[in-house]
């Protein structure tokens, strides 16, 4: 029994380690911005409660080169000075606005309902939707948008690089590049439009406007705390061309900044995703046994296997087979990672206790399902939302 479990904890262990070399070509920088005249972008920043670092998000779209800006926040009934310290910017620099957010309506979800009206604000014909806890490298705007336009995509989103704190960002928030380079055939997302491929991050949706509204834009998607997966669905189910780049060099975010935040902020929308009653189970069973398990199953394997002991030389171990498999898959576990935390600038010590973030990450799934079965809201900044 224990062999067979050896054999399968591999053969899931292989999975996400060669999806991820696979992964590794079609996941790159956007290109190189050629000087040439690019579209115009409109920067909608959705903002609720973001006096800390709204003026550090504002300044660094403003520095932006190369490519003409327009930039709309959009104030979400906060209660703090963000509002105050956009107006007070925006009569520094003529291409700022605020835009103060009606009422939210019953089935809307605050980000998505500001982002909607940010992009009604915009008169440009591309949009980017950023959130105000990422902070943009000059050249990020213009290399971005060379690459939609090179590529003909509608749709462009990337992960910027995630800057962790407490121990519970640095143990999860890594683990986005794992699940993504790991569980996405990024070959299919790139060569068709099918819904099933769709990718993106929400902290970063760069989209052409007529696209963005022959869609339904955000108004469609009105009751999703996960746009950076529903926004680009939603374009490919109108066959529209999504891609995913690698901001890790041009873009940076503090997602959270404690350890309840991380937990709430996870789990608010992973029924959209991982949690999802369809995927739980069969990904809870692809990561626990081959993420979770090759070390304890590693050590089982060793501890059970018998010593013979030769009349001279050092003691020899027989039916070695269940080690060897282990052993295999501990490595096949680990190269996402260690893959990952080299090429993402990603904590060493985070990668060290993958198995541990990735037990973590599985028993958030289950207690976010759980609440949505029984019925209880979702809470995030400081709204309840309904579980269905």
């Amino acid at each position: 029994m224990l062999f067979a479990w050896t054999i399968a904890s591999a053969v899931c262990a292989a999975i996400p380690a060669v999806m991820t070399v696979m992964n590794l070509r079609e996941y790159r920088e956007p290109a190189a911005a050629t000087g040439e005249r690019l579209p115009a972008v409109t920067v909608v920043i959705p903002a609720r409660n973001e006096a800390a670092g709204i003026a550090a998000c504002v300044s660094s779209v403003l520095a932006s080169t190369g490519v003409d800006l327009q930039v709309v926040v959009v104030n979400d009934a906060s209660t703090d000075d963000t509002a105050e310290i956009v107006r007070g910017m925006a009569r520094q620099d003529a291409r700022l606005r605020l835009v103060e957010s009606v009422t939210l309506p019953d089935g809307w979800n605050g980000k998505q309902h500001a982002c909607w009206q940010g992009a009604q604000a915009a008169t440009s014909s591309l949009l980017c939707f950023l959130d105000a806890d990422v902070r943009l490298h000059p050249d990020a705007l213009a290399r971005t948008v060379t690459s939609m336009v090179q590529e003909r995509a509608a749709l462009l989103s990337g992960f910027p690089r995630q800057i962790t704190g407490t121990w519970l960002e640095a143990l999860l928030l890594p683990l986005i590049h794992f699940v993504l380079l790991g569980l996405l055939p990024m070959r299919a997302l790139r060569r068709t439009t099918k819904p099933a491929y769709a990718a993106g991050c929400g902290q970063f949706l760069l989209v052409d406007r007529e696209a963005y509204t022959k869609s339904g834009g955000h108004e469609a998607i009105r009751h999703t705390m996960h746009d950076g997966l529903l926004l680009p669905k939603l374009l490919r189910s109108h066959g529209y061309a999504t891609r995913l780049v690698d901001l890790t060099e041009l873009a940076e975010c503090r997602m959270y900044t404690s350890a309840a935040a991380t937990w709430n902020g996870l789990s608010k929308n992973a029924t959209e995703g991982m949690a999802a009653p369809v995927r739980i189970v069969p990904m809870t069973l692809l990561l626990g046994l081959g993420q979770v398990l090759p070390l304890p199953l590693l050590w089982m394997a060793w501890e059970r296997t018998p010593f013979i002991i030769p009349f001279l030389g050092p003691p020899i171990r027989i039916g070695m087979a269940p080690v060897w498999w282990s052993a295999i898959a501990v490595a096949l576990s680990y190269l996402p990672r260690v893959i990952n935390a080299a090429r993402y600038r990603q904590s060493w010590l985070s990668a060290l206790l993958h198995p541990v973030g990735v037990a973590v990450l599985l028993v958030l799934q289950w207690v976010a399902l759980g609440r949505k079965l029984l019925g209880r809201p979702a809470t995030w900044k400081s709204r309840a939302y309904p579980s269905n």
